[in-house]
Order: structure tokens, then C-alpha cells, then sequence
């Protein structure tokens, strides 16, 4: 298929969601997490779980970085961001996402610290280039995917023998997090969340490719299935996973074989590991504290590191007891079920970072969830 119609087609929508149907063994409940916080937007737009039979249950994981960057990380970066003659920058849904004591980045900034939203990586190396008398520093934030950009900055700032440029990096692995999402409570201290199997993340697999994700296959005998963003991409997918729960098998299938191979992207791949070197730990909203699953500058960039180059330790962040963000970012709960959600917390007054990013879980329940009008309707045609 080549169009993007295709892959929205009502007819085929339905037709699979009678597969699935008739596949989903009714004595049993498939449990099955979307990582990627761009397959539950795809879920909630296009009615894609209006369509599934009650015992197939889409559980909602940790969605995407900004989603997960623990409250203390973002009180670094504020704190950094008041400091007279640095101007930070970053991508934009980091702006409005609340810290300790509703502070946000935006707020920082009417308040007068110098933040910039920029579109790309290459815009804050600009920004350096143009300001030589002040401390430029990117806010770098994403999983796999937007961490290649981040390296090509580096480098660039490496080669320009820019002095002025540095990067407060908070890069994050998704394999790590699934990890830690299937280990025993009795290791992460957090109530249980029961998964057979997981839709893989298309745009990072894009980049690191099916094979991470065969250790869960093989260590926890979870399927998984990578799965593209449109309707008919998740719809697919879950008929997949469904069929291998059904046959007791736990291998690793790729849906998405249009941008995803086995390999991933040597090239991006290979950068990341010249400019990048592993934490030997890293906090996660929601998650607590993950080994192995976050990325820092290696001693050859510390010089474009600026957790050395400012000395910038974290704090006692102080959360919204109220905010059910953390298990949600878990699958431990749903968005209704956060007494904030809707009411005190919406998109235009957010209180967690689950309503502020466009693939949070509770932004998504929000923009979409409030106006089903009926089951089984399918939004494929918008």
C-alpha cells in the first residue's frame, strides 16, 4: 500500500476488527500496552478501541519523553535557565510542563530567564553562533529518535569551535523502560501491571531496529509487535499479537516493514555511540530509577556538557500528590480515573506532563476520549 487513505480505509478497519473478534479467545483477556504515546493518540482519534471486543485491553505505557522526564531534571534546567547570560532552548512541549510548585519554563520566562523554543537541533547551534557573549544551552529530551540530532549538533559545535554551546542532555532508551516495566514488583517497589505483549514503537525502531526488542521475547516470553501509526497499522498489529498469545508464542514481528528493519539505521546509530556513552542510572516519572537507560556525552564532548560545565546537581523536587501521572505513565492507571483529570487539569491549565505533551495519555483520553458519541464508530475518514 502506498497511499495514507489505505492505511484509514473504514472497510478494512471493520474487517479486521472481525478478525480480531472472531480470534480473541473469549475465556481469556489480552492485555496489551502501547509503548508509544503516538499509538494511543492513533487509538483515541480514529476509535480504534471502539472497535475492539472487551476482552482485548489496550493498557497505555509511557507514552513519550516528555512525558517521563522526572519533575527534578526539569527543575535543573529552570534553575539553569535563570542564571544571568544563558539562554536555553528547547523543543516546545517542554515549555509548558509543570515542576515543583507549578513552575514551568514558560513561567521562568515571563518572569525573565531567556528561553527559546527552537524546531531543530541546528537552531540553538545558530543561536550560539549569533550570541558568542552568552551560554547557549539545548534542553536535549526524546528516546532514540531525536537523539542522532542531538549528536550532529555536538559534533557541529565541535567543528565551528563554538565555546558557548552545551547540552543539558536527558536522552532515554525505550528498551530499558520495557525492561523495567515487566520486571517483578517485588524489584521495582510499584504495584504490578500485567502485559502479554507490546506494540513496539515505530519511529524508534526506525532507528535501532527490531532485534533490541528480542530479549523480552526470549527473557519474559512477551510478544511484541512493532506497529506503525495509522489506524489500520495498530488494528493489524493487535491481530498479531492476538494470534501469537493464542499459539504460545513470543517472538518479535514487524508491521511496520515499510520504515523498520531488523538492523535499524547503522548510520544514526553509529553517531549516537561515537558522541554518547551509557548513565549507569536514570530517573523515569512514573518508573523510579532505571539502570543502564539514559545516555550522557562521553569525556571527549565534556566540553559541550552542561551538567560539567555549570555543575548542576539536582534537588528535592516536590510533586503533585494529586497527579496520577506516574502510574499512569506505568499502566497502572487511566486518565479518568485522576480526580484532576478534566476538571483542575486541562490542556490550557496542565498539571501533569501526561496533559501537556501530544502523546501523553491523559491529552489524548481528553481530546478524543470526551467525544465518542457512540461504540463502534470508527473516525477513519477525517
Amino acid at each position: 500500500m502506498k497511499y495514507v487513505d489505505e492505511f484509514r480505509a473504514p472497510d478494512l478497519a471493520r474487517a479486521l476488527a472481525a478478525q480480531i473478534a472472531a480470534e480473541a479467545q473469549p475465556d481469556r483477556e489480552f492485555r496489551l500496552m502501547e509503548f508509544c504515546g503516538g499509538h494511543t493518540h492513533a487509538i483515541f482519534r480514529y476509535g480504534v478501541k471502539d472497535l475492539l471486543p472487551a476482552n482485548v485491553r489496550m493498557i497505555h505505557g509511557p507514552g513519550c519523553p516528555v512525558c517521563v522526564l522526572p519533575i527534578t531534571r526539569l527543575d535543573m534546567a529552570i534553575a539553569l535557565a535563570r542564571r544571568p547570560g544563558v539562554i536555553l532552548c528547547s523543543y516546545g512541549d517542554m515549555l509548558r510542563v509543570p515542576g515543583s510548585r507549578r513552575q514551568s519554563l514558560l513561567k521562568a520566562r515571563a518572569e525573565g530567564a531567556d528561553i527559546r523554543m527552537v524546531g531543530s537541533t541546528m537552531d540553538a547551534i545558530r543561536l550560539a553562533e549569533e550570541n558568542p557573549e552568552r551560554e547557549v544551552v539545548f534542553f536535549a529530551i526524546g528516546f532514540e529518535t531525536t537523539t542522532p540530532p542531538t549528536a550532529v549538533a555536538v559534533k557541529a559545535a565541535e567543528a565551528k569551535g563554538l565555546t558557548n554551546f552545551s547540552v543539558f542532555c536527558n536522552h532515554v532508551l525505550t528498551p530499558a523502560a520495557i525492561t523495567n516495566i515487566l520486571e517483578a514488583p517485588e524489584i521495582r517497589q510499584m504495584e504490578a501491571v500485567e502485559i502479554d505483549g507490546f506494540l513496539g514503537p515505530a519511529h524508534v525502531s526506525v532507528v535501532i531496529g527490531s532485534q533490541p526488542y528480542d530479549y523480552f521475547a526470549e527473557e519474559f516470553a512477551k510478544p511484541v509487535v512493532i506497529a506503525g501509526f495509522e489506524p489500520i497499522d495498530v488494528m493489524q498489529s493487535i491481530l498479531m499479537l492476538v494470534r501469537q498469545i493464542n499459539e504460545g508464542r513470543a517472538e518479535v514481528e514487524n508491521q511496520y516493514t515499510r520504515a523498520v528493519t531488523h538492523t535499524g539505521n547503522a548510520a544514526a546509530k553509529a553517531l549516537v555511540a561515537e558522541v554518547f556513552e551509557l548513565r549507569r542510572s536514570f530517573e523515569w516519572r512514573g518508573l523510579g530509577r532505571v539502570p543502564y537507560s539514559a545516555l550522557r556525552l562521553r569525556d571527549r564532548f565534556a566540553a559541550f556538557d552542561a551538567e560539567r560545565r555549570f555543575e548542576m546537581a539536582p534537588g528535592r523536587a516536590v510533586e503533585n500528590k494529586a497527579c496520577d501521572c506516574p502510574k499512569i505513565l506505568r499502566g497502572a492507571a487511566v486518565p479518568t480515573d485522576c480526580k484532576l483529570f478534566g476538571k483542575q487539569c486541562t490542556p490550557q491549565t496542565p498539571l501533569g506532563s501526561c496533559m501537556v505533551s501530544d502523546e501523553g495519555a491523559c491529552a489524548a483520553y481528553y481530546k478524543y476520549g470526551r467525544r465518542r458519541a457512540a461504540p463502534n464508530r470508527m473516525e477513519a475518514a477525517e
